[in-house]
């Protein structure tokens, strides 16, 4: 039995639904919480309140935007006729700490996982097909986990996109089996990046 107060237990039951916090580190949060000033916690409210209102989806490539369309998408510096596919907005954050790849992206927004009821028809492809029917893109670089539901999917843009007459290419050496892009080392993207295979 806890010795907390009805509304502590409510901020902590709030805070262990979030990815990789435990009730430890929840309480952790809670204790810090409650020994800031109230300027403080409104200041953390107002941001959240603030990504959650603003924040949206890039019109082009689906990453995380402000605007209508992302900085990447924006950015006039950018290989724009390469593009990285990728499976979430954190993948993009990942690859661009590495810092050595200068195209474009497509965000997948998910994978491909039967298991889970998802299929292709939930993933975001059709602005893919779009920019490749439109000629604007020369090669396509599928950057999805390598996990069984990242290769799965990879599999399945493969069949669909080298008739289209684009160069496929598959992110290489160095990322582990199981893995996700997000938790990868700059160093070990990067090996893997530049050493992607035509597929």
């Amino acid at each position: 039995m806890t010795n907390n107060t009805q509304s502590i237990e409510k901020l902590i039951d709030s805070l262990v639904k979030l990815p990789g916090v435990g009730r430890r580190s929840a309480e952790r949060i809670v204790a810090h919480v409650l020994g800031a000033t109230e300027g403080e916690i409104r200041a953390l409210a107002d941001a959240l309140i603030k990504v959650k209102e603003s924040v949206r989806s890039c019109l082009i490539c689906n990453n995380l935007s402000e605007e209508d369309t992302c900085r990447i998408c924006q950015d006039l510096t950018r290989q724009k006729e390469m593009v990285c596919v990728v499976e979430k907005p954190s993948d993009v954050s990942a690859i661009e700490k590495a810092g050595n790849y200068h195209g474009a992206y497509h965000v997948l927004l998910g994978s491909i996982s039967p298991l889970e009821g998802r299929g292709p028809g939930d993933l975001k492809i059709e602005g893919l097909l779009l920019r490749i029917k439109q000629g604007a893109l020369k090669e396509i670089i599928i950057a999805t986990d390598a996990d069984t539901e990242g290769e799965t999917t990879a599999m399945y843009l493969t069949k669909l996109l080298k008739p289209l007459g684009v160069r496929l290419s598959r992110i290489g050496v160095g990322i582990p089996v199981g893995s996700n892009l997000e938790y990868a080392d700059a160093t070990t993207l990067s090996i893997s990046l530049e050493s992607r295979r035509t597929i």
